[in-house]
């Protein structure tokens, strides 16, 4: 084809897919000339980009020097292909591909707008039918008169009038639519047949450039072939080249090998004989060591010895003890019952001397402490000194301001820490560091000295805060807001008074108003608008009847111009405070204005209350505050001790009284007890100051005491003891007053031991010459006491300070005194040196102190008896006067005491109590003393002291126990020194302390590392470094068979939850390889064979421990993988036990409810002769309670049996449910042996039992920890099996089951992923569950094949993967049905009338079978006129039995067969009726549809084709040939075109076409006659006019001119009855062949109506067997 032929068609088609929106682009010039070829490139460049790659193409096309691999050479005409047609060749096939799919899309337009258009046509008809309907109603019930009713309708037919016309409106739309898209595709089917030819034309270039492409292509693969032929010879080049460079490496490394050999030979010469050095250096090392070891026996023998001495010395200690006791005891008693004679409270009495005695010794434990304080706080203040001088030298160039101006209140805290400390005052240096120390306090590490500081007293640092608050306030910017005078306020401690007041601003019993924050100019304001100066108005110490004024400045703190208003005063204030105030107007900010406050008492009452204000910000308020006059009394301190004395000096102690108030009072003083004791209050004894015994002037001590601010220390204890008091002597009075009675008994120690003492104690303590008077407001008085000894002992006095104001209580004082009589005693005149060990050295100091006014000889004495075991250095001294001594005790007890000093030593007990003297020179009687002491041994003792490991395997540990006893008094430490690296030593890796005679429990858990006999000693060392030993063996053995670990720790696992372990069983053994290992006595000489072993692992009984496999049997050489599960689970017998538990506290709760009931009855028994006052109705009551009481207590009284408890019962799973909730944890260990036998069984016999040995068992421990579960199952009783039972094959069954949260953390749930091809499945997703919260998961079952199925699901927690197991069984379903499928015809009915038939279903299987009825008509997944119409319709259709599958339907839209059930369920062993009904609506002979019965699995039961046909008249024909498609059209039939009729055609009823073709066979020279038959029949309706017919044939003589007859040729049909209708056809003897003979008969059926059909016959003779 040229190319101007090309080129017409292409130019036309562009146009034309011009309008429809498909572009062809073709090439737009007619001549074939060159530059128009270079002007079509580059238009093609420009328009289609996409083309790149063909341009690649060509490239590589170009570069490549072989001319026949060219795509530019063309197989036609030999002509060379350019780049332009090859681009235009791929475009055309573009754009032919474009209108491909444009006319797809127009078909399918077209296809969807006749859909639509038959659907709308459907709904108009409906709606005519509706609207039909509704006129008919409206007459109707206009003719009943039912107006509302017809207001209604016509309401419904008007809106039924306007669906109808929009409809009507639509279809009109989607008529003119569905033509403008006819017409579209009517023309798109034009462009494609004109372009017809271009499109052969492209498919012609396609196959060229597919042949070129071919070349290319194997022209590339020849070049390819010889690169990898090249390829392949460089590799070879180079393969050989590395096999030579390996050659000379092998040959230099054998070089080497040899010349290493070489010099190996001669290091193992020299080997040797190092070797043979070491094993002589060993042989003497162990020569040394046995002789050490006899040594040590040796010792060990005496040790033995000792040890049993010291037990002796025991238990003689212990006896003497008891004595003792028993001794104590008596004497008790004895002093109980002289009490008792004497009619004092022995009880009391007892109490108050232990009482006394614990006082004394807290007393001095406290000065003790107090002392060591005292040094380490005065040390860590010279060390922070020296720390502050440093710095100030680094810092002296530094510019600071004065730190006493700064921090004056630190100042002053120094001051009262060194008078508590020294009563020397300090220098000012001191001053000066002491506050730079404070100053950098805070930053430092050194704060340990002021928290000391702050346990000395916490009054002080009160002090100090309130004057620190007005000094450290910093200078204002503005002066003039500030008030000048606040020191003077705050000397009236009114800054004490504010701060309360700003502390209790938010509350609301202050009065004052809430106010929120505001933001003002961008800017948030928070509290009040405006402040008052001062903060609280006060009104102190008021006196009735006067007039007090206070003037209040009012300041704008807000961030606007703001104003004020005076609201008002609290309204219980109105009658005594009166507000002067003069609005101010607008104040800016910082401005402020005056108010002045008048208040006139006229009662004696504290007033509280609040000035309230309005401004424009919000409301604020000013608090009020009113305080009458009253006492404030307090003493400088109200225990005062005087000391050691000697007896004629006189000391005298000054207390203060102060009264801070402004009440003035009278006071006494009093030494009698009274009931007002039990309101005293009394300072800790930590606040007690001790006098010095020099002081002879009185000393004002910083710190006072103030009433009300502490408790009394052994305030709890002596409640407790109360309480025991009350419940010993509750017939006593003062026990019985309650709480108030409590601080008495208090007290009650140091009064009674007041009462006890004699009147003298009176007479060495007394009173000054003040003992009452009157103190004003604000005055301090000076009260003294005066302690002048007379006899040596001690001295008490206690009294109170009793005021005649009522609302100030007593304050009680304490003295105490001590009156000595020489003037040189010892201060500790008993030393205890506490328990001592023999020949350690222990020292302690003797301090020996003088009253005299002149220096004193001293000379110590030590009995004769103790001089080898103590001595006191120095042995004489001088004593200066007023001073002390300090001389040094040796005491170093040796073995030898208890024969030096048998009377001083206990040698059971261990006692020792030694008399010293001092001896002073110039006095008569010496100063003695007492040293005592317990002395003990410092041995250990091991038992047993030898330990045989016995047969060890070298893969197991084995664990032996001593017990080391500390056979001391005293704790030792002690340790295992040089351990072995093959033992260790537990607890604590053999390091610990030992108490007082305890036996501790030591491990030794030995570990062979190799297969050889142990000899071996242990050392145990003590803290003062003796050494004891302990002497083990052992011989280590190597079993056949090795596990690969011998300890398993599982994690913590909940119940019902498993842990896996995986080791190996490992047989290391070989036939190249014996055994040799030593082996014990008993089988010595034999050697373990290399043969294969029997294994097996013996489980403890109802353990939840299991291991697979358990036994089996391992070749030499070969390892078993050996898994070991741990699934904690509850046992039975603890769910059987708290199952009973449950039940017997629901028997103790109905006793109780039943009790409950009885005492209720009784009390209405008692109550209903009261009400009616006769004893009848009372004396029935008992009776019917009786009745009814005495079978539930026969019943109550029967014990449960625990065997009636079965698994799976309620009270099981209940029990089961409550051990769940209220499980904690669990631990326990497993030890299992796993036996390996010698070798196999044998030969003779392998049932018997092979030969075992015990030194080859292996052990594996099991540590399994169990624990609560977080999740558990609370449905389907708790179990863990979810069994679905029988369900048939296909169905699907749904089951649910629920997990409870009871842990106290949310849980993330997850599940396992069950068989992607199995039949469960898991519906819901899982979530988060919080403490508490449950979740349903629902589980399906869909069984596939007939057999049994298990799966596990686990639903997994963070803790915890609860196992499910989901069992379920699938079972093939029987059904059968009553027709066995194929064609049901229902033949011929009238027009809307029904015929229906039934079918039988039957259920032989064991399970409910489901089933649905599916019609092929209503099923979507078919077309309903779609391609099987279409494929029929295009196929021929002489032939009769070609039949769709969905015939001829209802034009009413509604199928022709109805099935009723559509499904349902069948049980096993029944049977289900399915009724089909064929109702057609108007006359067609090809209804059909296809009905399918199948079960749920998509089985089918059975598959019927449906058939029918309906008439409008009884009278019917059947057969014949088909004439038309059995498909009825969609469309309605063409009016336009067809001739106008005539008046007689209108008037003669239209036959009906019938052709019958009869075909004689021919066949060896016969013809055999062709016979047809057609049926007549008539339908039977339920109608009574319908009767039956008959039929005819007009001119049937006339048939037998052709050959035709026709039997019979009249006759008539009942109703329901076919008669048939034989036409026969014989040919003539003229007949010629291949010659068709026609004729045509009329056949009249006459019914309800007479129908004519036109019946034409067609006969020939066919030669073909058919």
């Amino acid at each position: 084809m040229d190319v101007e032929d090309r080129n017409s068609p292409c130019d036309v088609a562009s146009d034309r897919c011009g309008e429809l929106g498909v572009h062809l682009n073709t090439d737009d010039d007619e001549d074939n000339e060159v530059p128009g070829q270079k002007t079509f490139k580059d238009e093609e460049a420009g328009v289609s980009p996409d083309l790149k790659w063909l341009e690649e193409l060509y490239e590589e096309d170009d570069s490549d020097m072989d001319g026949d691999g060219d795509l530019a050479v063309a197989a036609v005409n030999g002509k060379k292909r350019s780049y332009a047609e090859t681009a235009r060749m791929f475009k055309l096939r573009r754009n032919l591909d474009q209108l491909d799919c444009f006319h797809q899309q127009k078909e399918h337009d077209v296809l969807k707008a006749r859909e639509e258009l038959k659907l709308c046509r459907q709904n108009i008809e409906s709606l005519v039918e509706q609207r039909d309907k509704l006129e008919k109603d409206i007459e109707r019930q206009r003719a009943e008169d039912n107006s509302v009713a017809v207001f209604r309708l016509r309401a419904q037919h008007k809106n039924l009038c306007q669906k109808l016309q929009s409809d009507e409106e639509l279809e009109g739309h989607i008529s003119t639519r569905l033509k403008q898209q006819e017409m579209e595709l009517s023309e798109v089917e034009v462009e494609l047949g004109r372009f017809s030819s271009l499109r052969q034309e492209v498919q012609e270039e396609e196959q060229v450039f597919q042949v070129l492409k071919n070349q290319k292509a194997s022209t590339r693969l020849q070049q390819e072939r010889k690169a990898s032929q090249n390829l392949q010879l460089k590799m070879q080049h180079l393969r050989d080249k590395q096999a030579a460079m390996l050659r000379k490496e092998e040959a230099e490394c054998q070089k080497k090998i040899e010349e290493g050999q070489a010099r190996r030979k001669i290091a193992a010469k020299y080997l040797k004989e190092t070797i043979k050095r070491m094993h002589q250096r060993e042989a003497e090392k162990e020569q040394e060591n046995r002789e050490l070891l006899e040594k040590r026996i040796q010792a060990v023998k005496s040790l033995k010895s000792n040890i049993a001495a010291t037990q002796e010395s025991l238990r003689v200690h212990q006896s003497r003890a008891k004595a003792n006791t028993q001794r104590k005891e008596q004497r008790q008693r004895q002093l109980r019952e002289s009490l008792q004679a004497q009619g004092i409270n022995s009880i009391k009495h007892m109490y108050q001397q232990k009482q006394l005695e614990e006082l004394k010794r807290k007393q001095e434990e406290f000065e003790d402490r107090q002392k060591s304080k005292r040094v380490e706080i005065v040390a860590k203040i010279l060390q922070e000194e020296k720390l502050v001088k440093n710095r100030k030298r680094h810092q002296a160039r530094l510019p600071k301001p004065t730190t006493t101006d700064k921090f004056p209140s630190l100042g002053r805290a120094r001051e009262k820490l060194l008078s508590y400390l020294d009563p020397s005052p300090p220098s000012a240096t001191e001053e000066s560091a002491t506050i730079q120390l404070r100053q950098f306090s805070d930053s430092s590490s050194s704060s340990s000295a002021s928290s000391d500081v702050e346990d000395l007293g916490e009054t002080m640092h009160q002090e100090v805060d309130d004057q620190s608050l007005a000094d450290s306030l910093a200078e204002p910017e503005f002066s003039g807001l500030w008030d000048q005078n606040y020191k003077m306020l705050l000397n009236e401690k009114t800054t004490l008074v504010q701060t309360e007041v700003k502390q209790e601003e938010p509350a609301v019993a202050s009065g004052k108003l809430s106010i929120p924050p505001k933001k003002v100019h961008g800017k948030e304001l928070k509290g009040p608008p405006f402040i008052s100066k001062p903060e609280v108005i006060l009104f102190k110490d008021f006196e009735v009847g006067k007039m007090y004024k206070k003037k209040i400045v009012l300041t704008n703190i807000s961030y606007i111009t703001n104003h004020c208003k005076l609201l008002g005063v609290s309204a219980h204030l109105k009658d005594f405070i009166s507000i002067n105030f003069e609005p101010p107007g607008s104040l800016s900010t910082g401005m402020s204005c005056d108010m002045q406050a008048v208040f006139q008492p006229m009662i004696n009452e504290d007033l509280e209350g609040e000035v309230q204000f309005a401004s424009a910000v919000g409301p604020f308020s000013v608090p009020v505050r009113c305080t009458i006059k009253r006492c404030d009394l307090e003493v400088d301190s109200q225990f005062i001790d005087f000391g050691s004395h000697v007896v004629g000096q006189t000391i005298s102690w000054t207390i203060t009284l102060t009264n801070k108030g402004a009440l003035a009072t009278l006071f006494s003083l009093d030494t009698c007890l009274s009931p007002e004791t039990s309101h005293v209050q009394m300072a800790s004894q930590d606040s007690a100051i001790t006098c010095q015994e020099t002081s002879t002037t009185s000393v004002d001590q910083s710190s006072s005491v103030s009433l009300g601010t502490g408790e009394l220390q052994p305030k709890q204890e002596n409640q407790e003891l109360s309480e025991a008091l009350q419940q010993e002597h509750s017939e006593s009075e003062a026990s019985a007053t309650g709480p108030e009675r409590i601080p008495e008994t208090c007290v009650s120690p140091d009064v009674d031991a007041q009462m006890d003492q004699s009147h003298s104690d009176y007479d060495d303590i007394r009173l000054g010459d003040v003992k009452e008077g009157e103190i004003g407001p604000f005055e301090s008085i000076q009260l003294e006491v005066v302690f002048t000894p007379t006899i040596p002992g001690e001295a008490k006095l206690d009294f109170h300070i009793k005021f005649s104001d009522l609302t100030s209580k007593p304050i009680p004082i304490q003295v105490r005194g001590v009156a000595v009589s020489v003037p040189v005693w010892v201060v500790q005149p008993s030393i205890d040196l506490k328990i001592c060990m023999f020949d350690r050295l222990y020292q302690d100091s003797i301090m020996v102190q003088s009253r005299a006014s002149t220096a004193l000889k001293l000379t110590f004495e030590v009995c004769p008896e103790m001089r080898k075991h103590m001595e006191i250095l120095p042995k004489m001294g001088f004593i200066q006067p007023q001073s002390g001594f300090n001389a040094q005790l040796k005491f170093l007890p040796r073995s030898s005491l208890s024969k030096d000093a048998k009377k001083l030593f206990d040698k059971d007990t261990g006692v020792l109590e030694v008399p010293l003297t001092v001896q002073v020179a110039g006095q008569v009687k010496p100063v003695h003393f007492t040293v005592q002491a317990v002395v003990t041994s410092s041995n250990l003792q091991f038992e047993p002291t030898e330990v045989d490991f016995g047969i060890c395997s070298i893969y197991q540990l084995v664990k032996s126990s001593v017990r080391l006893t500390n056979l001391s008094l005293l704790p030792q430490d002690f340790g295992f020194l040089g351990v072995p690296e093959f033992i260790e030593v537990q607890p604590n890796d053999g390091f610990g302390t030992l108490l007082p005679q305890e036996t501790l429990e030591i491990d030794l858990i030995f570990s062979a590392n190799k297969a050889k006999e142990y000899n071996f000693q242990l050392s145990c060392r003590s803290g003062i470094n003796r050494d004891f030993l302990l002497s083990c063996r052992a011989v280590g053995v190597r079993p056949p068979l090795e596990l690969s670990h011998s300890l398993v720790q599982f994690g913590a696992t909940a119940v019902g939850d498993h842990s896996t372990a995986i080791l190996y069983l490992i047989n290391h053994q070989n036939n190249h390889k014996q055994s040799k290992q030593p082996v014990p006595p008993v089988v010595k000489g034999t050697v373990a064979p290399v043969a294969p072993r029997l294994f097996s692992f013996t489980l403890p009984k109802d353990s939840d421990i299991s291991i697979t496999p358990s036994a089996g049997r391992l070749l030499p050489g070969e390892r078993c993988l050996v898994q070991v599960m741990f699934r904690p689970r509850l046992l039975d017998q603890d769910i059987r036990e708290e199952a009973l538990r449950l039940l017997h506290r629901a028997k103790m709760l109905r006793e109780k409810e039943l009790e409950r009931n009885r005492y209720a009855e009784q009390e209405t028994k008692k109550e209903v002769p009261v009400e009616t006052g006769k004893g009848k109705k009372a004396s029935v009551v008992p009776k019917t309670s009786t009745v009814s009481d005495s079978p539930n207590t026969d019943q109550l009284t029967e014990p449960p049996n625990p065997a009636d408890i079965q698994p799976g019962s309620e009270q099981y799973e209940e029990a089961r449910a409550s051990l769940l909730y209220s499980f904690t944890q669990r631990y326990s260990e497993y030890t299992i042996p796993c036996f390996v036998s010698d070798g196999d069984p044998p030969e003779e016999d392998r049932q018997a039992q092979p030969p075992w040995s015990p030194f080859n068992t292996l052990y594996l421990k099991l540590q399994c920890p169990a624990v609560q579960p977080p999740l558990v199952v609370i449905s389907n009783n708790g179990q863990n099996v979810i069994d679905f039972h029988q369900v048939a094959v296909g169905e699907k069954v749904i089951k649910r089951f629920t997990v409870q949260n009871i842990s106290k953390e949310s849980l993330d749930l997850r599940s396992s992923v069950l068989d992607i091809c199995g039949p469960f499945s898991l519906l819901n997703a899982l979530r988060c569950l919080r403490p508490g919260g449950k979740q349903t998961l629902v589980l399906a079952f869909s069984p596939s094949l007939e057999k049994k199925y298990c799966e596990t699901l686990e639903v997994r927690s963070q803790k915890m993967s609860l196992e499910m197991t989901v069992c379920g069984e699938g079972v093939v379903p029987a059904v059968t049905s009553s027709h066995p499928g194929g064609l049901l015809d229902f033949g011929y009915v009238l027009e809307k009338e029904s015929t229906s038939h039934v079918l039988k279903l039957q259920n032989s299987s064991a399970v409910a079978v489901g089933f649905r009825v599916l019609l092929a008509s209503l099923c979507p997944s078919q077309p309903q006129g779609g391609a099987d119409r279409v494929a029929f319709l295009l196929s021929s259709y002489t032939d009769s039995q070609v039949q769709p599958t969905v015939g001829t339907q209802n034009c009413s839209g509604l199928s022709v067969f109805s099935v009723v059930p559509v499904e349902g369920s069948i049980g096993p062993g029944q049977n289900q009726d399915i009724t089909v009904t064929f109702q057609p609506d108007h006359p067609a002979v090809n209804y059909s549809d296809r009905l399918t019965i199948e079960l749920m699995n998509k089985s089918k039961v059975c598959v019927v084709d449906l058939k029918g046909a309906a008439s409008s008249h009884n009278m019917y024909l059947f057969g014949g040939d088909r004439l038309t498609v059995p498909i009825e059209s969609l469309l309605p039939p063409l009016i336009t075109g067809q001739p106008p009729l005539t008046e007689s055609e209108v008037m003669e009823k239209p036959t009906i076409p019938v052709l019958v073709t009869l075909r004689a066979s021919y066949s060896a020279g016969v013809i055999t006659p062709a016979v047809r038959e057609l049926q007549v029949g008539c339908i039977s309706s339920t109608q009574p006019s319908k009767k039956s017919g008959e039929f005819y044939w007009d001119s049937a003589a006339a048939l037998q001119q052709h050959g035709f007859s026709v039997e019979p040729t009249k006759g008539t049909v009942e109703t329901g009855h076919r008669r048939t209708l034989t036409v026969t056809w014989t040919p003539h003897c003229g007949y010629k062949p291949y010659e068709v003979v026609q004729t045509c008969v009329p056949l009249t059926l006459k019914g309800d109506e007479t129908n004519v059909y036109r019946v034409t016959l067609l006969a020939l003779v066919s030669t073909t067997t058919d």
